[in-house]
């Protein structure tokens, strides 16, 4: 059900996403070569708890981190750890942040010092594809309006949209109805009524790709480093999670972690590939996919 909020509901609101607007700037100011998506992670959630205010991310459904970040290929839901930026990176900061019984949810993508043509040009079409969205979020229109403004802009400049992952109401929950993807036919879905509070996932992170439409999840180039592959196949979150926290303790390189409507994918550098696989199998049984592939 759709929820339709008030004029102080919206007040109250207002206030929410203030904060966590803020801390989102916070973090893109940090966004820099040497520093830690972890290092992050704790300064979003320590200007957040210094408002009065809780992170609306630390513990949802299991997730151990007070802000998404996700660097380069990994689309969505990073889970911040040991990972220094370096130059080059492009990284998506996704914050919430819950005050006085509502949620406030936006995110950016920050470049982290010089970085490819064509890095930048995926940042300035996701960014302008939220604007171009907006301008069909008015009283009267249909939810896909804005998914086929943003689909359309995406296209025009040689993108596609990931149709995994999509936008959706926030308010007293941290997600609500409506869902509102990135793409779909103008005149469908929901008719737009004052009130209503929604968050467009466009902006979020780096999810359009070049070479193919559908692909709702691009692991990182070959960096030469041993790669794991982890593909959980279980809808338990805190199952996923759990399996998460496992794949770290036996890695000395950070995993790059995004979640999708199949699961977890995480990837990284193991100290015992066999040991690893051997540790996953017997902890978490047939839930996951795992492909190990040696360092040449």
């Amino acid at each position: 059900m759709i929820t339709i909020k008030n004029e102080r509901e919206l007040t109250s609101m207002r206030k929410a996403c203030r904060i966590t607007a803020a801390a989102r700037a916070l973090a893109g100011e940090m966004v820099r070569p040497g520093v830690s998506t972890k290092a992050i992670d704790q300064a979003v959630h320590d200007f957040i708890v210094s408002q009065g205010a809780k992170p609306s991310f630390l513990n949802y459904n299991g997730f151990p981190a007070s802000a998404c970040i996700s660097v380069n290929s990994t689309v969505i839901h990073g889970i911040p750890g040991g990972y220094i930026l370096k130059e080059g990176d492009i990284v998506s900061v996704d914050v919430g942040a819950f005050y006085k019984g509502f949620h406030g949810d936006c995110a950016a993508t920050f470049a982290c010092g010089a970085i490819s043509t064509e890095a930048q040009k995926l940042i300035d079409v996701t960014k302008q594809s939220f604007f171009e969205g907006i301008k069909f979020a008015t009283k009267g229109r249909r939810v896909q309006d804005i998914s086929h403004a943003i689909q359309t802009y995406v296209e025009s400049n040689g993108f596609s949209v990931v149709r995994s992952f999509v936008g959706h109401g926030v308010g007293r929950q941290l997600h609500e109805e409506p869902e509102v993807p990135n793409f779909g036919n103008p005149g469908r879905g929901p008719r737009l009524v004052p009130g209503m509070t929604i968050g467009l996932v466009a902006p979020a992170s780096p999810i359009f790709e070049s070479d193919r439409r559908d692909a709702a999840v691009r692991l990182l180039e070959d960096m030469g480093f041993t790669d794991i592959v982890i593909s959980l196949k279980s809808s338990n979150v805190k199952m996923n999670y759990e399996a998460y926290r496992i794949v770290s303790e036996q890695t000395d390189y950070p995993l790059h972690i995004g979640v999708t409507e199949a699961g977890t994918l995480a990837r990284g550098k193991t100290k015992s590939a066999a040991g690893l696989g051997a540790l996953l199998l017997n902890g978490i049984g047939d839930t996951m996919r795992i492909s190990l592939t040696a360092d040449p």
